[in-house]
């Protein structure tokens, strides 16, 4: 995984694996998601990221238990 913040463009992008992107969707205004050929996310670009996050320059990592606490996802049917 690779994470590259361009303060210029202020944009966020995370790289989930190397390869080619073969699509691009727009999930919400300045959230995009990267698709590989196989259908799979391979990335992640957020626009504006100063505005969307707290400190675009800083990432915290941590190994544990994933947060069980937050909402469920709801099914999109544009994919």
């Amino acid at each position: 995984m690779k994470i590259v913040y361009d303060p210029d463009a202020d944009i966020l992008q995370i790289s989930l694996k190397a390869g080619v992107v073969e699509e691009t969707t727009q999930v919400a205004p300045g959230l995009i998601l990267d698709y590989d050929d196989e259908g799979q996310l391979a990335g992640i670009e957020i626009q504006q990221a100063s505005k969307q996050v707290q400190n675009p320059h800083a990432v915290d990592y941590e190994r544990g238990s994933a947060s069980q606490d937050k909402p469920q996802p709801r099914t999109r049917s544009s994919r």
